[in-house]
């Protein structure tokens, strides 16, 4: 049987937590990462639609994490992505006989029919992510709940803590969420506003701003 939790990669190795169910692979989109490697090299703009989604790790096989790095490198320091640049970034990190070399690089760009779909494969990739990340917390969890010299207690709370800190490592940053939650404050702005007596809306508890919203009903009731 093979051990469980033992690393045995160098620096810079992700650490490998064999999951119990030895049976299954662990999930994964090879071909949607081949087509979204390829597309960034082909299409200018793709960068800028996956850079909120994906990051290095986000990647399964290790050779398109780093391709994906050498392309993050490219980009932030805003020069072009594309066939050459990444195979040269690539040589530059000593990193390119290790990813399959330049022919490598050239069979992912020629896989790509279309960049059309590049955010949904990128949101799937990083669901992929998300589990395999899951998976790997659900079997540290589980390796440390058989050892009897770990409080119940500080356990749960160690979950707690990587569960949430997985949750907001993965979260979609989305401002357009936001917007209902202004058109509701304005509506209660609103009706705080046409009121006759006293202080408008509720108190916040900041003086300042119960000061604003008073004055502000005050200003309204001089122009009418």
């Amino acid at each position: 049987m093979a051990e469980r939790g033992k690393n045995t990669g160098g620096k810079g190795r992700q650490k490998q937590v064999v999951v119990p169910d030895m049976g299954r692979l662990q999930p994964q989109a090879r071909e949607l990462e081949e087509a979204v490697l390829g597309a960034l090299m082909l299409e200018k703009d793709a960068y800028s639609i996956v850079s909120e989604i994906l990051k290095p790790e986000s990647f399964y096989e290790k050779a398109h994490e780093k391709i994906y790095a050498a392309i993050v490198d490219l980009a932030i320091s805003q020069r072009p992505v594309d066939m050459l640049t990444v195979t040269e970034q690539l040589k530059k990190r000593g990193e390119l006989e290790e990813v399959g070399g330049p022919f490598y690089i050239s069979q992912l760009t020629s896989k790509v029919a279309s960049s059309a779909h590049i955010e949904y494969h990128a949101r799937i990739i990083a669901q992929k992510y998300l589990a395999r990340e899951l998976i790997s917390f659900t079997a540290m969890i589980q390796g440390k709940a058989f050892d009897e010299s770990i409080d119940v207690e500080d356990l749960m709370q160690e979950a707690e803590g990587k569960l949430f800190e997985i949750s907001q490592r993965n979260v979609k940053k989305d401002v357009t969420q936001i917007n209902p939650v202004i058109k509701e404050a304005m509506v209660m702005l609103e009706k705080a506003a046409n009121q006759k007596e006293g202080l408008s809306g509720l108190r916040t508890g900041f003086e300042g701003l119960d000061k604003m919203t008073k004055i502000g009903k005050r200003h309204c009731s001089r122009q009418g």
